[in-house]
């Protein structure tokens, strides 16, 4: 039995697809459907359901899942505690962040922690928040920069700021001319959202829904510049977060008339192992320059 094995199975197993196991691993699709039946063979029994379209587990391959995630969960760990005393502080450090936060909270929190640690590397991934929380889970990330969710009993979580959620609309539009919005000003407004996999579109979703109103939704985005873009030209109003108005032009951001507030903090995975490298960031994170 042989590691790469146990990670080839795990990837499938988590993507329930082959072609896209070897596409994430970044092997070929027949490495990774001869090393799965070499292994099925060495235990004497079928990992797999392969009567569905979708790749799906057996009994035994739930369990035997189970028992490869945590070891390689423990040797991922060994050689990350060995690596941090052979290098000391140099290491890599993968942090998920979503879109908006990307374009304007991260590049001064990425600048001032390379001056501290200019060794560390930090890799960068653009996702919603609700794909860096799977990440967290499985392994793929060491951090998140994310809107802090009701429930996060898996995460730990460190909060870096407390922001206002503000209705964005054109200069031009009649809505500029208020203080404040109620559920009314925007129950017959164009919407303009963020794509699936946005916590903060789960939060505007959750809250139209309160308000028992239902805006029409015209078009998504997962790209703020584009969103603000289309707020200029007056094609509908958008709901972002406050540090989203810095530099806009033709644009107004006015909050509701009971005001919504979001947590954005950094969150890691409970019970994983912590690295140098990624202690650093937590402990910059907690007290930036």
């Amino acid at each position: 039995m042989e590691l790469r094995q146990l990670e080839y199975f795990q990837m499938a197993s988590r993507l329930k697809n082959i072609t896209r196991a070897a596409q994430r691993l970044r092997v070929s699709q027949p490495n990774i459907t001869v090393a799965i039946k070499k292994l099925e063979a060495e235990l004497g029994v079928q990992l797999f359901d392969r009567s569905q379209k979708q790749l799906s587990l057996t009994p035994e391959g739930t369990v035997f899942l189970k028992r490869i995630d945590l070891a390689l969960r423990n040797i991922d760990d060994a050689i990350l505690e060995v690596d941090d005393y052979k290098q000391l502080q140099k290491g890599t450090i993968k942090i998920g962040i979503p879109p908006m936060m990307g374009a304007y909270l991260f590049p001064k929190v990425f600048s001032d922690f390379r001056h501290v640690h200019p060794n560390l590397d930090v890799l960068l991934y653009e996702e919603g928040s609700l794909s860096i929380r799977e990440k967290l889970e499985s392994d793929e990330l060491d951090f998140g920069i994310i809107i802090v969710p009701e429930n996060a009993n898996n995460l730990n979580i460190l909060n870096m700021s407390r922001n206002q959620l503000m209705v964005y609309v054109s200069n031009e539009s009649p809505l500029a001319e208020h203080e404040s919005i109620s559920p009314k000003d925007i129950a017959s407004s164009d919407l303009i959202m963020m794509k699936e996999g946005s916590y903060l579109r789960q939060i505007v979703q959750n809250k139209l829904s309160e308000l028992k109103i239902s805006p029409r939704t015209v078009l998504e985005s997962g790209q703020i510049v584009t969103i603000k873009g289309l707020v200029a030209h007056q094609v509908g109003i958008a709901f972002l977060l406050d540090f989203i108005y810095e530099d806009s032009q033709n644009i107004k951001a006015l909050p509701f008339d009971n005001p919504i507030f979001v947590d954005i903090g950094l969150a890691w995975k409970k019970d994983k192992y912590v690295s140098k490298a990624a202690q650093a960031f937590i402990d910059f994170c907690k007290n930036p320059l």
